[in-house]
C-alpha cells in the first residue's frame, strides 16, 4: 500500500504515518523500486492488531456530515 492508503485505512493523516515510521512505532515501508516504496498490508494489519483496546468510544458526530451554509438568494 502506498503512503496515502496506509493513512486513509487507518483514519491517519500521512503526517502521522511517517511520524510513527521515524520513532519506529510503526513498520518501515519496503523498497520497491528505485523511486518507490510501500507497505506491506499484512505488515500494517498486524501492527493494528497489536494496538491495545479502547475503553474510549468514537465522538457522535465521527462520520457525520457536515453541515453547509445556506446559499445566498438568487434574483
Amino acid at each position: 500500500m502506498n503512503l496515502e492508503r496506509v493513512a486513509d485505512s487507518l483514519s491517519m493523516s500521512t503526517a502521522t504515518v511517517q511520524k510513527l515510521v521515524r520513532e519506529n512505532a510503526f513498520p518501515k515501508p519496503r523498497l520497491l523500486s528505485p523511486n518507490r516504496v510501500g507497505w506491506v498490508t499484512a505488515e500494517v494489519l498486524e501492527w493494528v492488531a497489536q494496538r491495545p483496546h479502547s475503553n474510549l468510544l468514537p465522538p457522535p458526530n465521527t462520520g457525520a456530515p457536515k453541515r453547509r451554509l445556506p446559499q445566498p438568494a438568487q434574483a
